[in-house]
């Protein structure tokens, strides 16, 4: 007695197809597997639009670019940083790298921090220039110390806010 033969898919008679050899299932399992793919590129998108936005540099204000200005060089004292809200053509910053110097200067001799602040940011601007006034506070963290500057900085509308010089007043 001979068996019969198998039948051209490979399945013997009687036999349950696979899980995923219905065409339903196919089917479905394609469109899960887009849907996911399309949510994890859109998702994708989005963080890199909502990062965008988030790390941009904002020099709408001169005031605002003044205070970012001195948070990059006297706080963070980050050139790189600082670069990014000067002017293109350069500026004078002489004084402010001296004042910067003087304040590590210190640290170092009477091994103490010494903390940088500043507050009454004026604003003068005159078309595409003009001047941001503000009043730089050194404070002594471990002792009540503190020495404090008046201060013009130099500001022109080049695409954006720039500082473009730092002036100690008195």
């Amino acid at each position: 007695m001979t068996t019969p033969p198998l039948p051209p898919t490979g399945q013997r008679p009687g036999a349950r197809r696979g899980r995923l050899q219905s065409r339903r299932a196919r089917l479905v399992l394609a469109l899960t597997g887009g849907l996911l793919a399309l949510l994890c590129v859109g998702g994708v998108g989005a963080f890199f639009v909502l990062y965008d936005e988030a790390t941009e540099i904002k020099r709408t204000e001169p005031d605002a670019v003044v205070d970012s200005f001195l948070a990059a060089t006297l706080v963070n004292r980050d050139d790189q940083e600082a670069s990014l809200y000067r002017c293109k053509s350069g500026g004078d910053f002489q004084q402010l790298m001296q004042f910067r110097d003087d304040t590590v200067k210190r640290e170092k001799d009477f091994s103490v921090g010494i903390a940088v602040s500043w507050s009454s940011l004026d604003v003068n601007v005159a078309g595409s220039s003009g001047t941001v006034s503000a009043d730089l506070k050194r404070t002594i963290s471990a002792q009540a110390g503190r020495d404090s500057s008046s201060w013009q900085f130099a500001v022109v509308d080049e695409d954006g806010w720039r500082v473009c010089g730092a002036t100690k007043t008195g």
